[in-house]
């Protein structure tokens, strides 16, 4: 299995790198470089030499040590390889290699992305510190029609259908357009793959409060399980709540959560930053207030496609395609009303 990695990867025009030019990359691998932290390893900020120019890049050091890391450098490689839209992180090359002390050393070094993780921009008012970066619903709405096209891709793969088996924001990368580009395939699996060993890898299948529910009692991971960790996503970027919120408890969660608001209440779950409070004079307060209707209408239907794809029953959700067309007639529809709201009124 490693050999036939190894020649896939360099019969493909990666660039070739070693060990200490990733070391000098990065500073050693300096603290201050670190940008990220995963089930398999640390990903560091770097910039080096490619096709005679300097580039930024992210390097993923694997964590050999944990259980299932090799695995998980073998799944992301072969998934990365054969893989290419624009919605998914591009991979520049590999290095496996030993460090200067004479240890295996594995790392994967990606294209950066300046605008971090989804995760960072939906939370990061709430964890304070620095300046607030809450995006709008229309740019919400984007990356999530972004994520629902690379799992669309993923998912009618031309040979194999792929799983990624660990969505959610802090793997949704955003580039400088805020363009969003789903990474981390560690857990990435092919349908019809062989999953019967005992590995440390091959036993996990997402991330608590994403996974789905069947995945908890050893179900096979199937390209529903992704449409359920969508639909946990679409729920946590428009009401601004985790899954794993304490205030849920073991039994109320965050699907209920939103379910218990449809139809009338849903202006108490959706997230604050997204229907501010208009304090405008009494000519604009018309206005104002159709806008903010047409939002609450629009992240709604949003929101219900959120609880059908995160239905219990893999049955009962829908393809992603299906989604990903609700998700564009909602952005049209909104397009279509929100200019005709705005057509006779001028600044």
């Amino acid at each position: 299995m490693k050999s036939s990695i190894q020649i896939s990867l360099t019969s493909e025009q990666y660039m070739r790198v070693s060990y200490a030019e990733l070391f000098n990359a990065t500073n050693g691998f300096a603290s201050a470089n670190l940008i990220g932290v995963g089930s398999f390893g640390s990903v560091y900020k770097g910039s080096m030499r490619s096709n005679d120019q300097q580039v930024v890049v992210a390097v993923k050091v694997l964590n050999l040590k944990r259980r299932g890391a090799s695995q998980s450098f073998i799944a992301e490689c072969e998934t990365l390889r054969c893989a290419r839209h624009r919605n998914l992180v591009k991979i520049l090359t590999v290095c496996s290699s030993i460090d200067f002390e004479g240890h295996d050393f594995k790392a994967l070094v990606y294209e950066f992305l300046p605008n971090g993780n989804l995760d960072e921009w939906l939370h990061q008012q709430i964890m304070g510190g620095g300046e607030q970066k809450a995006i709008d619903h229309i740019v919400r709405l984007g990356i999530a029609i972004d994520v629902a096209f690379s799992l669309e891709y993923l998912h009618q793969h031309k040979s194999l259908p792929i799983i990624h088996c660990d969505l959610k924001p802090s793997n949704v990368l955003l580039d400088s357009d805020m363009v969003a580009h789903v990474g981390d395939f560690a857990l990435a699996r092919f349908v019809l793959q062989d999953l019967e060993n005992s590995s440390g890898w091959a036993s996990m299948r997402g991330t608590i409060g994403y996974a789905a529910p069947e995945y908890g009692v050893g179900n096979q991971v199937t390209t529903q399980g992704d449409v359920y960790s969508y639909g946990v996503l679409l729920l946590e970027m428009f009401t601004g709540k985790r899954p794993t919120d304490i205030d849920f408890g073991d039994v109320f969660g965050l699907r209920k959560y939103v379910q218990m608001a449809l139809p009338d209440k849903m202006a108490n779950v959706i997230d604050q930053w997204l229907l501010p409070e208009m304090e405008n004079d009494k000519r604009d307060k018309s206005n104002s207030n159709k806008s903010r209707d047409l939002r609450t209408a629009c992240i709604t239907s949003i929101l219900r496609i959120g609880i059908s794809c995160s239905e219990e029953t893999p049955t009962d959700r829908p393809q992603i395609g299906d989604a990903l067309k609700e998700l564009l007639a909602i952005r049209d529809k909104f397009h279509k009303n929100h200019s005709s709201e705005g057509a006779p009124s001028s600044n």
